[in-house]
């Protein structure tokens, strides 16, 4: 009896370092990541989380912009992350301010703008190019995000279409919150933001996309910190984002994956 309880004693110390060593192998991941790509984050990192045992911390924030939570302003001030998901253009200025390492860059997936309205109002058309324009002449007012849809409208859709002038007073950009938000609360008739960023958001309806001609997609791109802690988990979860296994999630939040060659 005293050698089997002296076994099992053994057992369970062995099991407590097993256990103490995989928790401490574990890595702590923090991932920054605009909104365009938060959707499908959230649902593609438990999985990545159960495979792996390494943790996923979510750190949220604008691609650009001048509020304090843009990951731009985050990165400057020192704030600790690993990954980085935002637009490729963002990136790239990272890339060039020598905040992200140029070789860890990864595309990930495109997303095209889309327009919402108030949950059960009307839905403008907006199927062509001047449907589009009689419908942001006849709003009432207007909210875009101020990050890469919302400075696309502002400063080079508006003026293709010549209503510039027309806007004033009535279109307004939005600092770090979902535009969905604004629009649901009736602070907003119409709202454009990335279809991925509009289709998580309650209390609104979706009319579509921007017409051809007027689209324009975005390319959401992941990159590593120069100043990153861990470094191999946190190409390990890009790869794994970039890889086909990935690219369901990220289709159904309504984005199309560019999957790893």
């Amino acid at each position: 009896m005293k050698s089997r309880s002296m076994v099992l004693k053994a057992a369970v110390v062995l099991v407590s370092i097993l256990l103490f060593a995989v928790l401490a192998s574990a890595a702590e991941i923090k991932v920054a990541t605009s909104g365009g790509f938060s959707a499908a984050l959230k649902e593609l990192a438990p999985e990545f989380e159960k495979k792996t045992g390494n943790k996923i911390v979510f750190i949220f924030g604008p691609s650009m912009g001048s509020t304090p939570e843009a990951i731009p302003a985050r990165l400057q001030r020192g704030e600790a992350i690993d990954v980085i998901i935002i637009v490729d253009s963002a990136l790239g200025n990272l890339i060039r301010s020598g905040k992200v390492t140029a070789d860890s860059r990864v595309e990930l997936a495109r997303s095209g703008i889309g327009m919402a309205v108030r949950a059960g109002a009307p839905k403008p058309d907006i199927s062509t190019p001047a449907a589009f324009k009689q419908t942001l002449l006849r709003a009432k007012s207007i909210a875009y995000s101020d990050s890469a849809s919302g400075v696309y409208l502002s400063t080079e859709l508006f003026q293709r279409l010549g209503i510039v002038d027309q806007l004033k007073g009535k279109a307004r950009m939005i600092p770090a919150e979902p535009v969905g938000q604004v629009v649901a609360r009736g602070e907003a008739e119409i709202g454009f933001q990335q279809l991925s960023e509009l289709r998580p958001i309650k209390g609104i309806d979706i009319v579509g996309p921007l017409p051809s001609g007027l689209q324009k997609f975005t390319v959401f791109s992941a990159g590593i910190a120069t100043n990153a802690k861990e470094v191999e988990a946190a190409k390990a979860f890009v790869k794994f984002l970039s890889s086909p296994k990935a690219a369901p999630v990220i289709t159904k939040s309504g984005m199309e994956p560019i999957t790893a060659k």
